[in-house]
């Protein structure tokens, strides 16, 4: 019975209705989209390299897509991420799974131990970042967007002053990867999902 229902959990269709039913806004949901393909990407990567063995793309995926699923209507720190905790635990997802939504927020006082909570915090903040980015080329296209452009804006403070660079830096270290490099990865993990995020250029 629990392996059926760790199944249904890690089910990405499932996933994608709780999230639009709590979420109407096109760029929340292109951004969990975002932070999702990056997720699914890091699972891969560190199952290959032997950094987290179990690593299980599905998990990692549903950690992405659903980490601020509750976010539109529950916006504020004493909110988000907790209402969605408990929603999530009403549908029977498991504390691997909540736990890591819970450590993505830091005032949350859940510190990030797994490599799957490490890449949520690396990956959420960078993936808005690249986005807007991505927006402000002249074919609002990824194809556009390269590491050394990403790092270049993050130096302009009037630009998505609302994205935290110290979170993107800090999340990088935490990963134990060089900043560009995740920057880097993070491009092409989104590239593969373009035309969904509505960045595969006019």
């Amino acid at each position: 019975m629990q392996e059926i229902q760790t199944n249904i959990t890690l089910d990405r269709a499932r996933a994608w209705g709780l999230l639009c039913e709590y979420t109407q806004n096109e760029s929340l949901r292109k951004h969990m989209l975002a932070v999702e393909a990056c997720m699914r990407a890091y699972a891969r990567k560190f199952a290959a390299e032997g950094i987290d063995p179990q690593a299980d793309e599905d998990k990692y995926g549903v950690v992405g897509l659903l980490h601020d699923f509750d976010y539109e209507k529950y916006p504020t720190p004493a909110e988000h991420p907790f209402v969605g905790s408990k929603v999530l635990e009403e549908r029977g997802y498991p504390e691997e799974i909540r736990r890591a939504i819970l450590s993505h927020a830091d005032y949350a006082n859940v510190p990030r131990q797994s490599p799957m909570e490490k890449a949520l915090f690396a990956c959420d903040e960078l993936a808005g970042f690249i986005t807007a980015t991505a927006l402000v080329k002249p074919g609002k296209s990824l194809a556009e967007v390269e590491a050394k452009s990403v790092r270049k804006k993050m130096k302009d403070k009037a630009f998505a002053r609302s994205v935290s660079r110290d979170d993107i830096v800090n999340g990088a270290a935490e990963l134990g990867v060089e900043l560009e490099e995740h920057i880097a990865f993070c491009i092409e993990a989104m590239k593969g999902i373009a035309k969904e995020l509505g960045l595969a250029g006019s």
